[in-house]
């Protein structure tokens, strides 16, 4: 068990590397999460206009909830960073970060940490607390603690880090004429009122009444149009709901429908959505790919096959016509079918009749057919690919597919949607995207539409640890931002160098010289390429006599140093 009068903190190198400020774009970056520079005069009128709208209860509870939200991701953050420093350093993510953020300056009194055991006891002292400072701004002195959000902070924190409710109270308050704010931590169970203190964190009864007239709203609005569409797919842009409306008046009638778009735009599952919407909809959906069966097999397979209509036609069998029978025949990239089998396909669509290969006797079969396809069926019929009547039979009701691209309001949902489902797949445990990979996400141009994202969710899922977030750099690599700025210990911007901070927060905290330095690479160098010098002088872009006199020279100052007994090496 690791128990400690008091933390003590670690410098916060590694932290303000993660903070960047990307000039270019207007975003501030803490890791993969978004971060705001916000003046804390307007979070004191949000604050405000808070308590004078629902009161100081329900607004200490919203606001402590959305401290606690953030408290959650910043523990995930914490096991990230000092995944190989001690429990105590990786805790001190948090109270430093409360820092960088600007919230509080926070002294560590007391600490007791085992998270194996469940055992938790924490002591902070609190100064210069922003809620402090605008609450008593607005409203005075006060009689009760007034640091909600950063209480929340702390719970939501300490509770994600050590995986089990830890619930503090603010046990001192500056607003209350203490000399500083002070909280403890402790598990729910050893507080004589922790069920009241998880209370505090369960959504709010005014928010819930506003809920629950919500959900009856929507409730309402679905039953109105039940008569429409139902079970419909994941999306609210305008073209996907354009194409949903088409879908959904072809739904009750016979007509063939054409779906067009862009590969991986989900045309099958619009298919599904058609015959799910129908009243066809007990009945079987059958989907043959064109381009999946071989030209001299289609046809067999569509209209179905007499015993010895061809070498190894053993028996008869019907096909996927006959199969479908009653419901929906999907057929995809039709643009694929061969002239041959196009010529059968329009007999059936207009008497709805088949032949099988190989047979002499026609069969009446009741099938609505859904075509797809990628190609531009106009321009085929203009090269010689597609039979021009076909074409017309086919585009009486054609419905285009909006590309992801085109669906800029649904990505997010679509992706959220993937990742659940893949999460449930791989039996992983994660906690949603970063804000960085929204972003990203955002940002592709998605060619191979929903079919690439749904594969790229499923990597992301894949590669993140349990119960952590989906980074970008799990989804697919990106370019690094430009024009980005990072946190010097000074607290002043600077241009973000990436590793060569760590390389220098290194050498500094090793005292290792400018010439210590080079020495040491030059020597790597030689050793990585076998000590060959022409190899290791390329690799340090010099010539090879440049090389060897740098390194007989190190070498030198090396035996000097050893003799005045101050090596580096």
């Amino acid at each position: 068990m690791h128990s400690e009068p008091a933390l003590i903190l670690p410098p916060d190198n590694d932290l303000r590397r993660l903070i960047h400020f990307s000039s270019n774009d207007g975003r501030i970056w803490l890791a993969g999460q978004r971060m705001l520079l916000i003046h804390s005069a307007a979070l004191g009128a949000l604050r405000r206009e808070l308590v004078t709208s629902i009161g100081h209860k329900h607004t200490r509870r919203v606001l402590m909830r959305a401290g606690y939200a953030a408290g959650e991701k910043d523990a995930i953050l914490a096991r990230q960073v000092r995944q190989h420093a001690s429990l105590e350093e990786m805790f001190a993510v948090g109270p430093q970060l409360h820092m960088l953020e600007g919230a509080v300056q926070v002294t560590p009194r007391k600490l007791t940490l085992d998270p194996e055991n469940g055992e938790f006891h924490g002591l902070f002292q609190w100064d210069n607390s922003w809620e402090v400072e605008t609450h008593m701004r607005h409203f005075g002195a006060q009689e009760s603690p007034v640091c909600w959000m950063l209480l929340g902070y702390a719970s939501g924190y300490t509770s994600a880090f050590m995986g089990q409710p830890i619930y503090y109270k603010e046990v001192q308050c500056k607003a209350c004429g203490d000399d500083h704010c002070l909280i403890e931590g402790k598990p729910k169970d050893e507080w004589e009122d922790g069920e009241q203190l998880a209370r505090d964190y369960d959504s709010d009864p005014l928010l819930i009444q506003l809920e629950q007239l919500r959900s009856q709203v929507s409730e309402l609005s679905n039953e109105a149009s039940s008569h429409t569409i139902s079970n419909p797919m994941l999306g609210r842009s305008p073209k996907f709901n354009q194409a949903m409306e088409l879908l959904s008046k072809a739904a009750g009638t016979k007509v063939t429908v054409l779906l067009t778009g862009e590969t991986g735009v989900g045309k099958e599952r619009f298919a599904q959505t058609l015959h799910a919407l129908s009243p066809r909809a007990e009945q079987p959906f059958i989907a043959v790919n064109c381009t999946a069966l071989p030209a001299d097999l289609i046809e067999a397979e569509l209209f179905g096959v007499e015993k010895g209509a061809y070498t190894g036609a053993e028996q008869s069998r019907p096909g996927r016509f006959e199969r479908a029978d009653g419901g929906t025949l999907f057929l995809d990239e039709l643009g694929e079918m061969p002239l041959a089998v196009q010529a059968k396909l329009l007999r059936v669509l207009q008497d709805g009749v088949i032949e099988r290969l190989g047979g002499t006797s026609t069969t009446k079969v009741d099938v609505r057919v859904v075509a797809a396809t990628h190609v531009n069926l106009e321009a085929a019929v203009s090269n010689g690919n597609f039979r021009q009547d076909l074409y017309y039979r086919l585009n009486i009701y054609p419905i285009a597919i909006p590309s992801l691209r085109e669906r800029q309001e649904d990505i997010v949902l679509i992706a959220e949607h993937f990742l659940k489902t893949m999460a449930n797949e791989h039996g992983k445990s994660v906690a949603g995207f970063t804000d960085l990979a929204i972003d990203a996400i955002m940002q592709y141009a998605w060619p191979g539409n929903i079919r690439e994202l749904e594969n790229l969710v499923e990597r992301g899922v894949i590669i993140a640890e349990q119960g952590d977030f989906v980074d970008a750099k799990d989804l697919f690599p990106i370019a690094p931002q430009k024009d980005s700025l990072t946190i010097s210990a000074s607290g002043a911007l600077q241009s973000d160098t990436g590793d060569h901070s760590a390389l220098f927060d290194h050498l500094n905290d090793h005292k290792l010289s400018l010439d210590s330095m080079t020495n040491i690479i030059i020597q790597e160098a030689v050793t990585r390429a076998g000590g060959n010098l022409a190899a290791a002088a390329r690799s340090l872009g010099m010539t090879r006599p440049q090389l060897s006199y740098r390194l007989n020279k190190a070498t030198n100052n090396q035996f000097t140093d050893i003799e005045d007994g101050k090596t580096d090496l």
